[in-house]
């Protein structure tokens, strides 16, 4: 699958009812009446969802006479999944890095702190029992 197949396949959830179908599709195959069910449109719009589904590569329905079952694919959520995964590891890397930086710069903090020049106030505020 090219990233012209992921571009289709993000287009085509984000529509919140695409999302719900595919969502649904996930406990097992149905027909499209049965997907159509919980949605108050009219036939013709689920059959519109689907065909923008199908086009994306995340359902499908085998040739033959009606009811035919609409049935989940899965290596567009494996190609979803891969192109997020991706992502996320570079994020996770980021902020390792980050966190580590931040983890440094506390500890030289500390070190000032326990020479005794860690004080960041006003001079002679720590000594002032007025400003605790």
């Amino acid at each position: 699958m090219t990233e012209d197949t992921l571009s289709r396949v993000f287009a085509a959830l984000a529509d919140p009812t695409r999302r719900d179908m595919v969502a649904r599709l996930t406990e097992g195959d149905a027909t499209v009446s049965r997907l159509a069910e919980p949605y108050r449109m009219s036939l013709q719009a689920v059959y519109k969802h689907l065909r923008v589904l199908e086009g994306a590569g995340l359902v499908s329905r085998p040739p033959g006479p009606q009811p035919r079952p609409v049935r989940l694919e899965i290596e567009a959520l494996d190609l979803m999944d891969t192109w997020i995964e991706r992502h996320r590891a570079r994020v996770e890397r980021r902020y390792r890095r980050l966190d580590a930086v931040l983890a440094e710069m506390k500890e030289d903090d500390d070190e000032v702190d326990d020479r005794g020049g860690g004080h960041r106030g006003r001079p002679g505020a720590a000594d002032n029992p007025h400003n605790a």
